[in-house]
């Protein structure tokens, strides 16, 4: 394995600097539009929406922009979707697609089906081999290079349903890995295969001792819950005495800072963070480098990208839009601003609203973080508070009195006019001090929930439950592991389950 270690190691140096010479710039997203455009022009998508035409354009993305709608999964799946889910030909992509990822789908409500075509499957894999290279910056030991990727994901097993396949989108990719990466991940095919999050987790901790894990992945509540697993199953003062070599967590999917001080707890030595940005409907951006802390949206990856500006011109109280044709692009975005993030994806999705608020903090690198979802916001009578403004103001918390907050969920009690907080929190705490300090934390980070708080919404009720309860209520509704997370901000139909399972439980 040392032999092994080297070559990788030499590889991922080369295809670093590879990488790094590649200036990505507005010219490739409108190559890749013209590429999709093309692509789809025969399709019956493509006939409807003009493709023809617009690709004859000077201004092909203006064009596009007023041919094509701005949509929404439910509104794309009753048009378009639901036909190509039942075997339509040449509908929204060419060909038939036919395999359909199962997104985790927000709690409460059904998994959506995210197509995925051999072009979707070929930009996955080519985005992950560029990913490796960003290894070469952490100047790792050799003896790194031959351990082995743990992915903590969702089940792998694919089912044929009518004239589709679908299942995690993991499994689909890994139908389609190459048999030379097989050695170095795990936790291999009988595992993953497995149905259950707690059956996964059992067979994992079996296999553990024999694994040499360097690199860890997935969603950081499931990845820490199971290394803390792991950790108690076999008396270990630290997790680097199992796995020595594990010094990479690639994780996603929600924001990661409340689970750091976690993480630091379960070993002895440095675990570097590699933040990602993928879905079931692409892979959108990775972090370069630990030091810098956005991520690279990637243009030339099969994807086109645009953006909404949210904010009253573009979205109504209820995070709908108020018109379904204006974007803007990648060269006209600015740093600081909330944008939601619109696809073009070539696997078939056309102008498509994935939910996700994101935030360019470099503009000249195209480097963004994630600051919430469309839906995920409170406004009760005007205060606009962001899951962005939850979260600092839970890492305040954090920083002055060192309390730190696992899990979390809140809504909005509309009859009374406030807002409802449950803190996951595993140690002892003043509540009252809490209250007053998110409070007064929310009025410093926003006007709107200031001026609110003053003449119309009540103090708000915090609520402290143990961390597992999270775990527990995705359990009840059959959605744990893999993609699964706990919605920081429920909707009213969210907050009734939510509600009915504290009542059952606590």
């Amino acid at each position: 394995m040392a032999i092994v270690g080297k070559l990788i190691k030499k590889t991922t140096a080369l295809s670093h600097k590879r990488n790094a010479r590649k200036g990505v710039e507005y010219k490739h997203q409108l190559e890749t539009l013209k590429l999709l455009l093309e692509r789809a022009k025969n399709t019956k998508f493509g006939f409807v929406h003009s493709f023809h035409e617009v690709l004859k354009k000077v201004d092909a993305v203006t064009y596009f922009q007023k041919n094509v709608p701005l949509t929404d999964y439910e509104s794309f799946y009753k048009l378009w979707l639901e036909e190509t889910i039942n075997g339509a030909k040449d509908h929204t992509w060419r060909g038939k697609i036919r395999y359909f990822a199962l997104s985790s789908g927000t709690t409460g409500t059904p998994s959506k089906r995210i197509p995925v075509t051999l072009e979707m499957i070929r930009s996955f894999q080519k985005t992950s081999l560029r990913q490796l290279s960003v290894l070469h910056e952490l100047d790792l030991p050799e003896a790194f290079y031959g351990s082995s990727i743990l992915t903590v994901g969702g089940s792998t097993k694919l089912n044929k349903v009518g004239k589709h396949i679908e299942g995690d989108l993991s499994g689909i990719l890994r139908k389609h890995t190459s048999l030379v990466a097989t050695p170095f991940t795990k936790p291999g095919k009988r595992i993953t295969d497995l149905k259950t999050w707690n059956e996964k987790l059992e067979a994992i901790i079996e296999k553990a001792p024999l694994w040499n894990i360097g690199i860890i992945a997935g969603i950081p509540s499931w990845c820490i819950l199971l290394l803390e697993k792991i950790k108690e199953h076999y008396q270990l003062d630290s997790i680097h005495e199992i796995w020595p070599n594990l010094q990479v967590y690639v994780h996603g999917g929600v924001f990661m800072d409340p689970y750091i001080n976690r993480l630091e707890k379960l070993g002895t030595k440095k675990i570097e963070l590699l933040d990602t940005y993928l879905a079931s409907e692409g892979y959108f951006a990775y972090q370069t480098s630990p030091n810098r802390k956005g991520m690279k949206l990637l243009l030339n990856c099969g994807i086109f990208y645009e953006f909404i500006p949210f904010n009253s011109d573009y979205f109504d109280e209820n995070g709908k839009l108020i018109d379904n044709h204006n974007a803007l692009t990648i060269s006209q975005v600015q740093e600081g601003v909330d944008y939601a993030m619109a696809i073009s994806t070539n696997a078939g999705l056309w102008r498509y609203l994935i939910g996700d608020l994101v935030r360019f903090i470099n503009i000249d690198d195209y480097e963004l973080v994630i600051t919430g979802r469309i839906k995920q916001f409170l406004s009760l009578c005007g205060e606009h508070l962001s899951l962005d403004n939850i979260n600092q103001a839970l890492l305040s918390l954090y920083d002055e009195l060192a309390v730190s907050v696992d899990e979390f969920t809140i809504y909005a009690n509309e009859k009374d006019q406030r807002h409802v907080w449950y803190l996951g929190v595993n140690q002892t705490v003043n509540k009252e001090e809490i209250l007053n300090f998110i409070d007064k934390e929310l009025c410093k980070l926003n006007d709107d929930y200031a001026y609110v708080r003053k003449y119309n919404l009540k103090e708000p009720i915090i609520e402290f439950v143990s961390s597992t309860l999270f775990y527990d209520f995705l359990a009840s509704l059959g959605k744990t592991g893999g993609q699964n997370k706990m919605p920081r901000v429920l909707n009213k139909e969210q907050s009734i389950l939510w509600n009915q399972f504290l009542k059952e439980r606590v």
